[in-house]
């Protein structure tokens, strides 16, 4: 397989996040949706390949070098000012469904380790995420 853009990189990660829990609820479907149509960092990418992007996402996972070997790839194929930008996306979706479970709290630990993120960077997007996402009730 060739080596993924920075955009289908960054749609891998919103696809691991997401199935982290085994899980892949409409709410963070909706959420990458919604991430893929809006935000700067995806102008150019053509929308209407997120789910061949996702299928790709998955059969990487499948592979050998399983969950490791695509942060590895995720990694190689993002420029690093694009990294923390990156973990946002993934906090976002973790964040969307107003409860970061176990295993995406994992992850989430991985990717800010994988990355080599500044802990005050990843400190200020966390709370802005749970900033975002809270609701009025």
């Amino acid at each position: 397989m060739t080596k993924p853009t920075p955009q289908e990189a960054l749609v891998y990660l919103m696809v691991i996040i997401s199935a982290s829990d085994r899980n892949m609820r409409d709410s963070e479907l909706a959420r990458i949706g919604a991430i893929i149509r809006t935000l700067p960092v995806f102008e150019g990418f053509d929308q209407a390949r997120t789910l061949e992007v996702a299928q790709q996402c998955q059969k990487l996972l499948q592979e050998e070098a399983g969950l490791d070997g695509l942060l590895s790839i995720i990694r190689e194929a993002l420029p690093e000012y694009i990294r923390e930008t990156a973990y946002a996306l993934a906090v976002d979706v973790a964040a969307v469904d107003l409860a970061v479970g176990v295993e995406e709290t994992r992850l989430l630990d991985i990717m800010k380790n994988r990355f080599a993120l500044d802990p005050l960077a990843v400190a200020a997007i966390e709370r802005a995420a749970s900033i975002r996402h809270r609701t009025i009730a």
